[in-house]
């Protein structure tokens, strides 16, 4: 038996087979080529591009891919596809970043309010979000609102075109801002009174429930065996969640790549004001009706990508000549005590709680006596420190964890770790997975044709954990007393950059 793991990102898709204890039996990865907007994408080049590593994947697994059983596919949210009632794609995609919906945000604070949105959508307006993006198309571009059949959100986009039916998870609706993530149905009242035709969006149905079946027809284009089941994939943060076994409360995964993200689950829908006006949101998770938020920042490993390219061209050419990362021997070169000085990461803004995107970052507390070597690590602290205020502010709705699995560049890194670990006073453990979203979406496909009673019984075989960093009680404490510190000059450049 084996199974089908697909990730649509906003740069490239890729597609693992597995076999059903968890083994790689094929992958395929590709970018897509330069789109002449940067904040737009369009649905016929995800579809062709997904085709693509699918094929590729199902050619390296061999005579193994005439196993696949199932599928699902996770994929960015916010976004949405347009298609008419025949599935053509009517126009490009607008990605998060992009500004349209902006003017139609502004009106639904006005006329509907945050208060009223947030208590049922679990979502602080915004206009990355869908809803101000449809009502942005339906003002400007009303000839083609009139043909739109369905809105869909990436991944169910691709489902479509796999199997032929307009289904979403509960994770991808909730990225619409008009998803009731408490009765996990479409919010009918707030589309009306948003001026969008309800009949426009897809079935809400589980993360990982099935989808359909795939078309004869498409099966036989990608090498796919016929009856293969298409099961709802989701969120790529859900997916990637999933992927690390987050299955209860006291475990979280944290998502060391770019960007850094921490998910969490929690048993209980939170949608008081407070917790929401902290830029948290609350999604439906597909484990015994839990649900999730996302703690993220923007510059986690791309602070240490700004270092390497504007203060680190030495070691860049030393690393070179060693034959390893330049990661590796930064690390390897890095002071090994806490420095003191204070950084405020917010080199792109900031994200969670503050969502500021006139915010700046900081060096505070540098002497004559700085060297290179305890700057890379003082930019490590102060990542981390954003961190644990995300973590310090998700506490105060009774939300936290004692471990956290990590997944992503940072995850191999023993220096970033071990310092994680003393930071926040956690036990952090590196997955021996680089892709757990695709796992993730490979198990949930799993459950749903029954290789697999449940998502634990997947997540023996699938999950594979590395040595566990565990925290230094006395550095620990140290970096509490720097983390206050922190938290007052965040406050104070915070200020400063409103």
């Amino acid at each position: 038996m084996a199974l089908l793991g697909i990730d649509v990102g906003t740069t490239a898709s890729k597609a693992i087979v597995f076999s059903d204890g968890g083994k790689q039996l094929g992958y395929a990865y590709q970018e897509y080529p330069p789109f002449e907007n940067t904040y737009e994408t369009n649905g016929n080049l995800l579809w062709e591009n997904m085709c693509k590593v699918i094929s590729d994947a199902v050619k390296e697994a061999g005579e193994q891919a005439k196993e696949i059983k199932a599928l699902a596919i996770s994929s960015f949210g916010e976004s949405f596809v347009p298609i008419d009632k025949d599935g053509n794609v009517l126009m490009n995609t607008a990605l998060y970043m992009s500004n349209c919906g902006t003017e139609q945000s502004k009106w639904l604070e006005e006329h509907i309010g945050n208060d009223r949105i947030m208590k049922v959508t679990g979502a602080k307006i915004h206009p990355m979000y869908s809803l101000p993006k449809m009502m942005n198309i339906k003002e400007e571009q009303p000839e083609i609102y009139r043909n739109i059949y369905q809105f869909l959100p990436i991944s169910a986009f691709c489902s479509y075109k796999l199997c032929g039916e307009c289904k979403v998870d509960y994770s991808l609706a909730a990225r619409t801002m008009a998803f009731d993530v408490l009765n996990k149905c479409w919010d009918v009242e707030l589309l009306r009174l948003a001026g969008i035709d309800a009949d426009k969006l897809p079935q809400p149905i589980a993360t990982g429930e099935k989808v359909g079946t795939v078309l004869p027809e498409v099966a036989r284009s990608l090498g796919l065996p016929q009856g293969v089941i298409v099961a709802a994939g989701g969120h790529d943060q859900v997916c990637a969640a999933i992927g690390a076994g987050v299955l209860s409360t006291d475990v979280a995964i944290d998502g060391m790549g770019t960007v850094e993200c921490i998910t969490s689950v929690f048993e209980k829908p939170q949608l008081e004001k407070r917790f929401l006006n902290n830029n948290f949101v609350c999604v439906p998770y597909p484990v015994k009706d839990m649900y999730t938020t996302y703690a993220f920042n923007f510059t986690g490993g791309a602070i240490l990508k700004w270092y390497k390219d504007t203060l680190g061209r030495y070691e860049q050419q030393v690393a070179k000549e060693q034959g390893i990362s330049v990661y590796r021997y930064l690390d390897m070169q890095g002071a090994k005590e806490p420095t003191g000085i204070i950084v405020i990461p917010h080199f792109s803004g900031s994200a969670t709680p503050d969502m500021n995107e006139h915010a700046k970052g900081a060096f505070l507390g540098i002497t004559m006596d700085t060297d290179a070597p305890t700057l890379y690590r003082a930019l490590i602290e102060g990542v981390t420190y954003e961190m644990m205020y995300n973590l310090e502010k998700l506490e105060e709705f009774g939300i936290s964890m004692s471990v956290l699995r990590a997944v992503g560049g940072g995850a191999k890194s023993p220096y970033w770790l071990q310092m994680k670990a003393d930071i926040l006073g956690k036990t952090i453990i590196p997955l021996d997975l680089d892709e757990a979203g695709i796992a993730g979406t490979a198990m949930l496909s799993g459950v749903c044709c029954g290789v697999y009673q449940s998502l634990e019984e997947a997540e023996k075989l699938f999950v594979k954990k590395k040595q566990p960093y565990e925290p230094n009680p006395e550095l620990h404490q140290i970096y509490l007393k720097q983390y206050e510190k922190f938290k007052t000059i965040r406050q104070l450049i915070a200020d400063v950059f409103k």
